[in-house]
C-alpha cells in the first residue's frame, strides 16, 4: 500500500465521554413500536402489497412472465433431457436405499418436480431423491420392518414346512413405511415454514455437514456393498448397527454373485474414470457424458440377452408397472414411532437444499428466499408421498448436470419431470433386466464427492482446530450412533464449543504505537509499547453469567493485580500501622505522616497486639495518614505492588453484557477504585451501554463519565487529567484512624503464620 502523505488522514475532535458525546450529538429517545402498532402494520393492505405477496407465495407469476423463449427455450430443453435421464437413474438406485422396489424411486424423481416448478425460488436445483436423506429413510424402514416379520411357512408334500419371507407384504409395508415418514417430514417443513424457523438450519455448519455426510457416505457405500455382492445381511439399528452388517458381509461372502459382482465393479470403474474426464475437460466438452444412462442402456442389453437372471441367478429389477399409483393417505399410528427421525430427515434434506440452492444463486446473481424455500419443500414432500414417492431434496451431482447442460430456470425441471414420466408409461418395461448392482455401482460411485471431504480435515485442522474436531466427532458419531442421533450429538457438541469459546474468550492487554490511535495486542508486535501508569485490557467475546469469572480472573494474570487481595494486604498492614502508633512504637506528625522519629520499633508480634487492641476499647484520636505503598514498611506484611493508575476495559469486542455481568463488572471497578486505580470503559456499543443504565450500573461512585468513545479518548483524557494533578502517580493511600466508637474495617486473614523482621523501619512521609 502507498504510504505517502496524502494517503495520511487528520481527525481534529473533542475527546468524547459518553456524557459529551450525547451532548453534542442530541441523542433521541427510541419509542418501541407496540402490539397494536406491529398489528396494524402487518394487516394493512394495498394493492402492490397484495401483489407481491402473492408473487412471494407463487415465484413462478414473477419470473415466467420474463421468461426468454429464444435466448433460453433451446438450453433448457437439453437440460431438462439429460437431467431427466440421470433423474431416471437414480430415482430407480436410490429406491434401492429407502428398500423399496425400484418403481418407487420413480415416483419420488419425477412428483417433487411438479410443485417445486410453481413455489420453488431457486432456477437451478433439480429436486428429487439424495442418498444420505434416502438412507435417513430406508434406516427407519428396515428398523420397523425387518424380513423377520413376515416369514411364512409353506408346507411340502412330506409334511415339513418351508419358511419364506412373504415379499409382497413385506414390500407393501415397507412402502406404508416411507411415504407415511415422507408425508410427516413435509408437515415438519411446511409448520417451519409456517412459523418461520427457517433459520434451524443455520446451526447445521459447513464442518458438522460435512462430518455428518461423509459418515452417510460409509453407510450408504455399506448399505450397496452388499447388493452388489448379492450377499443376505440381517437389519440392524442402534448403536454400532453399521459394524454388523460388515460382520454378515464377511460371514456370507461364499455366496456372492459372479455375475452380479463384476457388473457392479465394472460400473463403477467406468462411472468414475468418465466422471473424471467430464470433471476435467468440462470447459472444452459442450455436454458432459451422460455415463450413467450409457452403462444403464448397455447392461440391461447384456443381462436381456444373455438371459443373466436364468443363467447366473442375477438379481434384476424385474418388475417395473407402468402408470401412476392413486393417491394413498399415511399411516397415523406410525408417526409416534417415526417423528424424532423424521424431523432430523427433515432439517437435513432443507439444509442440503438450500445450501445447493445458495451456491447457484451466488453464481448466478440472483436470490433464494430460505423460509419459501422450506414452505415449497414441504409441499413437494406431502405431495410425492400422496403418490407413493419417498423423501425429496436435491443432490449436487444431478444438479450440476442440469447447470452445467445449460439451465438456465425450472422449465428445465419440468422438461426433466416429463422424461422421467416417459420411463414411467412406456420405458420402464426396458429396465426390468437390469441388474440391481449396476444400480447399487452408479450409487457408489456417485459418493466420491462425499468421501473426498475427508481432505477437509487437515485444512480445517490448519484454520481452526474446533471446527476440525466438530468434523470428526460429527462423522464418527453419526457411524456409531446412526445417522439420526449422530446428527442431534454433532449439533449437541457443536453448541458446546460455541459456550467453550465465549465460556474461555481471548483476553490480551493492549499497547500504542507511538504517535497513532491504534492499540494492539502488546505480544503481537515489536513496536508496540504499554503507556506508562494505564493498563488497557480487552476481551473479545460478549461477557455473560457464563464467562465473567473467566473475565475477571484473566484480568487479574494480563494487569498483574488482584485488586481485592491488595486491598485485603493494605488493610491488613494499615491495622498493624494503627497498632503500632496506639502502642507509641510509630508516630504520625501533625501533617498526618507516619513518622518514626525518636521511636523504638522493636519485636513486632502484631497479630496478638491487634487482638489486644480491639478488645480493650482504648480510644483514639482519629488522625490522617498517608503511606507510600511503593516503599518499604514497617511491618513484615507482603503488599503487592500497583505500577498502574488507570485501567481501560476495551469493550469493542464484546457484543452484549447481561445482567450478572453488569453487576460483576461494577464491583470490579469498585474495588480498583479502593485501590486508588481508577477504571475506565471504552469502545462499547450504545447497546451494551443501554443494558448498563438499565441494570443500575452508574451510580455516586461509578459514574457515567468514565466512559468513552474509543480507547484513545480515554488514554487521551487520563494523560490530560494526570497532568493537571488530577490523577497522582505513584499512588498514595489515604486512610483514617477511626475511633473505637466507629465500626472497624472488615478484614480476613488467609496466612495463618507471618514472621516480622524486628529491624526498626519508617514510613516515608510525601503529601498528595
Amino acid at each position: 500500500m502507498d504510504r505517502s502523505p496524502e494517503h495520511n488522514y487528520f481527525v481534529v475532535r473533542p475527546i468524547y465521554s459518553k456524557p459529551t458525546f450525547e451532548e453534542d450529538n442530541e441523542t433521541k429517545a427510541r419509542v418501541p413500536k407496540t402490539f397494536r402498532d406491529k398489528l396494524q402494520k402487518s394487516c394493512t393492505c394495498s394493492s402492490k402489497r397484495a401483489l407481491r405477496v402473492v408473487k412471494s407465495m407463487f415465484p413462478i407469476l414473477d419470473w415466467l412472465p420474463n421468461y426468454r423463449v429464444k435466448e433460453w427455450l433451446s438450453s433448457d430443453i437439453i437440460s431438462g433431457i439429460s437431467t431427466g435421464l440421470v433423474c431416471t437413474l437414480q430415482g430407480l438406485a436410490f429406491a434401492l436405499l429407502v428398500s423399496v422396489p425400484p418403481r418407487y424411486g420413480l415416483y419420488a424423481a419425477f412428483f417433487p418436480i411438479l410443485p417445486y416448478f410453481i413455489l420453488g425460488t431457486s432456477r437451478h436445483i433439480s429436486v428429487g431423491p439424495f442418498p444420505v436423506t434416502s438412507l435417513m429413510v430406508g434406516s427407519v424402514v428396515l428398523t420397523m420392518t425387518p424380513d423377520s416379520n413376515f416369514i411364512k411357512t409353506i408346507n411340502g408334500t412330506s409334511g415339513n414346512g418351508t419358511a419364506i419371507i412373504d415379499t409382497n407384504a413385506r414390500d407393501a409395508q415397507r412402502v406404508l413405511v416411507a411415504i407415511t415418514m415422507t408425508y410427516l417430514i413435509g408437515f415438519f417443513q411446511l409448520g417451519m415454514g409456517v412459523l418461520q424457523i427457517g433459520f434451524i438450519v443455520r446451526y447445521l455448519s459447513d464442518p458438522l455437514v460435512g462430518g455428518f455426510t461423509t459418515a452417510a457416505a460409509f453407510q450408504v457405500f455399506v448399505s450397496q456393498v452388499k447388493i452388489i455382492l448379492a450377499v443376505p445381511t440381517g437389519n440392524y439399528n442402534g448403536v454400532l448397527s453399521i459394524i454388523y452388517p460388515i460382520i454378515d458381509i464377511f460371514k456370507n461372502i461364499q455366496q456372492t454373485n459372479i455375475a452380479d459382482l463384476v457388473a457392479g465393479l465394472l460400473t463403477i470403474l467406468i462411472v468414475m474414470v468418465v466422471k473424471e474426464i467430464n470433471t476435467k475437460y468440462q470447459h472444452k466438452i459442450p455436454v458432459p457424458i451422460p455415463i450413467e444412462v450409457i452403462v444403464t442402456i448397455v447392461a440391461t442389453g447384456i443381462s436381456y440377452g444373455v438371459n443373466l437372471k436364468a443363467k447366473y441367478n442375477a438379481n434384476i429389477v424385474q418388475n417395473i408397472p407402468r402408470g401412476f399409483l392413486p393417491p394413498q393417505n399415511p399411516d397415523v399410528t406410525l408417526f409416534s414411532s417415526i417423528v424424532s427421525s423424521s424431523f432430523s430427515t427433515a432439517v437435513v434434506a432443507y439444509a442440503v437444499a438450500v445450501s445447493v440452492g445458495k451456491v447457484y444463486a451466488t453464481k448466478h446473481d440472483y436470490a433464494i428466499d430460505g423460509n419459501q424455500e422450506l414452505l415449497t419443500f414441504g409441499i413437494c414432500n406431502i405431495f410425492t408421498g400422496a403418490f407413493s414417492g419417498f423423501i425429496a431434496t436435491t443432490a449436487l451431482s444431478r444438479t450440476a448436470v442440469q447447470e452445467s447442460t445449460g439451465g438456465k430456470t425450472q422449465v428445465a425441471g419440468i422438461i426433466s419431470a416429463a422424461i422421467v414420466m416417459i420411463v414411467i408409461f412406456a420405458l420402464g418395461s426396458l429396465l426390468e433386466p437390469l441388474q440391481k448392482s449396476v444400480l447399487a455401482a452408479i450409487v457408489i460411485a456417485n459418493l466420491k464427492g462425499m468421501f473426498m471431504q475427508v481432505l477437509d480435515v487437515p485444512r480445517l485442522w490448519r484454520q481452526n482446530k474446533i471446527d476440525s474436531i466438530i468434523w470428526v466427532f460429527t462423522c464418527i458419531g453419526s457411524i456409531i450412533l446412526g445417522l439420526d442421533l449422530g446428527l442431534l450429538a454433532g449439533l449437541v457438541f457443536e453448541l458446546v464449543t460455541v459456550v467453550y469459546r465465549t465460556q474461555f474468550p481471548t483476553c490480551s492487554a493492549l499497547g500504542n504505537f507511538p504517535g497513532t490511535d491504534i492499540y494492539k495486542n502488546i505480544k503481537d508486535y515489536k513496536h508496540v509499547a504499554e503507556i506508562p501508569g494505564i493498563k488497557i485490557f480487552k476481551c473479545n467475546s460478549p461477557i455473560y453469567f457464563a464467562n465473567i469469572d473467566y473475565f475477571k480472573d484473566r484480568l487479574k494474570a494480563v494487569v498483574g493485580v488482584d485488586a481485592a487481595r491488595v486491598l485485603k494486604k493494605r488493610t491488613k498492614a494499615l491495622r498493624m500501622i494503627q497498632n503500632l502508633i496506639k502502642k507509641g512504637r510509630l508516630r504520625a506528625t501533625k501533617n498526618g505522616v507516619v513518622s518514626t522519629m525518636g521511636i523504638d520499633n522493636e519485636g513486632f508480634e502484631m497479630e496478638k497486639d491487634l487482638e489486644e487492641m480491639e478488645e480493650s476499647g482504648i480510644p483514639t484520636t482519629e488522625v490522617e495518614i498517608r503511606v507510600d505503598w511503593d516503599s518499604d514498611l514497617p511491618v513484615k506484611v507482603a503488599v503487592p505492588k500497583v505500577s498502574f493508575h488507570s485501567l481501560i476495559l476495551d469493550l469493542s469486542a464484546a457484543s452484549f453484557l447481561d445482567v450478572v455481568s453488569v453487576k460483576s463488572l461494577k464491583l470490579v471497578i469498585k474495588e480498583f477504585q479502593k485501590i486508588g486505580v481508577n477504571v475506565y470503559i471504552a469502545g462499547y456499543d450504545d447497546e451494551i451501554a443501554h443494558k448498563m443504565e438499565f441494570c443500575g450500573f452508574f451510580d455516586d461512585a461509578v459514574k457515567k463519565d468514565i466512559m468513552f468513545i474509543s480507547v484513545h479518548d480515554a488514554v487521551l483524557f487520563i494523560k490530560i487529567q494526570t497532568i493537571n494533578g488530577a490523577i497522582q502517580d505513584p499512588i498514595f493511600e489515604k486512610i483514617s484512624l477511626m475511633q473505637d466508637s466507629k465500626e472497624p474495617l472488615t478484614f480476613t486473614d488467609d496466612e495463618t503464620e507471618e514472621t516480622y523482621d524486628n529491624q526498626r523501619r519508617a514510613i516515608h512521609g510525601l503529601s498528595s
